[in-house]
């Protein structure tokens, strides 16, 4: 089913990242507009998909967690401002008819991500 899912994985820890805030922007040439606002489950993924079939539409989105929020949240000493507060993904749906799962590797001083599946 066409949808843009995530999942958030606190790699200093080796868990998932629970109450992590997640923003969904659509890119709208130099406006953003926000999709959806939810929070990360104790599986470190959302309830619901991000946006679902019917409601992609092709374009450029920008996926925004709140990671030094989070880390905080677990007690970890951050320097301030924290090197990561907010990591911000900007990818582009091609297909509106594909699935789009964009998931997060984070520790407070570094990510990453890839198209998964």
């Amino acid at each position: 089913m066409a949808s843009i899912s995530t999942h958030v994985l606190d790699t200093a820890h080796g868990i998932p990242a629970q109450g992590v805030i997640v923003e969904l922007h659509v890119v709208e040439g130099h406006e953003r507009r926000q999709v959806c606002r939810t929070v990360t489950n104790v599986n470190g993924r959302t309830d619901e998909p991000l946006v679902t079939a019917g409601r992609l539409v092709p374009g450029v989105y920008e996926l925004s967690c709140h990671i030094g929020e989070y880390f905080r949240g677990r007690g970890e000493t951050l320097p301030d401002p924290p090197f990561l507060d907010r990591v911000v993904i900007r990818f582009g749906i091609a297909d509106p008819a594909a699935n789009y799962h964009v998931p997060l590797l984070v520790s407070p001083y570094g990510y990453t991500t890839y198209r998964g599946s």
